[in-house]
């Protein structure tokens, strides 16, 4: 995590951002990219993976997954299992091979197609978190 000399430290501790996506050259790009944010980020490689990580750090309140990964579920299976369990949980859903609508995930989700710009991501992240806080 990166952390802007300027921003006074504070008793809060910086938002999680989980990350969940198979690739692991896409997954560290998306790691680079929303460390911008002063966030402390998580990575997974799968769903079970993640599911660890929501269990381990309750802090996170954004979601970052790929569709299409091995394992028990899919991103939109584990995006609506977070839903289900952390509503609170801002989510954004990707993919290269598919192309869905918001309403087709859960309630404050927002699908973000591959290939995604570096500045998409970080904007769309920064607005979910916003709305968390």
């Amino acid at each position: 995590m990166r952390r802007n000399p300027l921003t006074p430290m504070s008793n809060c501790p910086p938002p999680a951002i989980l990350i969940v996506e198979d690739e692991p050259l896409i997954r560290m790009n998306a790691v680079e990219i929303l460390e911008e944010l002063d966030a402390e980020v998580l990575e997974a490689a799968d769903a079970d993976e993640a599911i660890r990580a929501l269990n381990c750090h309750p802090g996170v309140c954004l979601l970052f997954t790929d569709i299409n990964m091995p394992g028990s579920m899919d991103g939109i299976a584990l995006a609506a299992h977070v839903h289900a369990t952390h509503p609170d949980i801002g989510l954004i859903v990707t993919s290269g091979g598919q192309n869905l609508k918001n309403a087709q995930l859960p309630d404050s989700g927002t699908f973000l197609p591959k290939p995604y710009r570096h500045q998409q991501l970080l904007d769309l992240a920064r607005k979910k978190l916003a709305s968390k806080g």
